[in-house]
């Protein structure tokens, strides 16, 4: 087997890997978070998790396929090494950014919905007080 092909099947294996464990953990964990941000709607922030992960593949792995390529022949087994770590290096800097991203979408939203709650009062009024006139 060519030493090129032994390459992508090694990038491939730990790209998609990275991929659906990052997705794991962000979906697992950022429930929480969608829940406070969705004021605790546990359905709509269940669906919102489930859309945010199947994008999160859709993109990552479109990315991963893409990247596959190379133009240069692997010849030696340092070839191997360098060119996977370049290709899983750049996979891990999209997923990075990819999970900040999401991330800062969410916090600006949670924000505004924070914002929106401290504008009205605690108690509504409970009635109107006529002025006194001073003597």
């Amino acid at each position: 087997m060519d030493r090129t092909v032994i390459a992508y099947v090694i990038y491939l294996l730990v790209s998609v890997g990275l991929t659906i464990w990052v997705a794991r953990t962000l979906s697992r964990n950022g429930r929480i978070f969608l829940a406070d941000v969705l004021h605790g709607n546990e359905k709509l922030a269940d669906a919102v998790n489930h859309l945010l992960v199947v994008g999160f593949y859709l993109v990552n792995l479109g990315f991963v396929a893409l990247y596959l390529s190379g133009d240069e022949t692997i010849t030696d087994t340092r070839g191997v090494f360098e060119a996977l770590s370049t290709k899983v290096g750049v996979v891990l800097l999209v997923l990075g950014v990819m999970h900040l991203g999401n991330v800062y979408v969410l916090n600006r939203i949670r924000r505004r919905g924070a914002m929106e709650r401290e504008q009205l009062p605690p108690v509504p009024p409970q009635g109107w007080a006529a002025p006194q006139a001073q003597a």
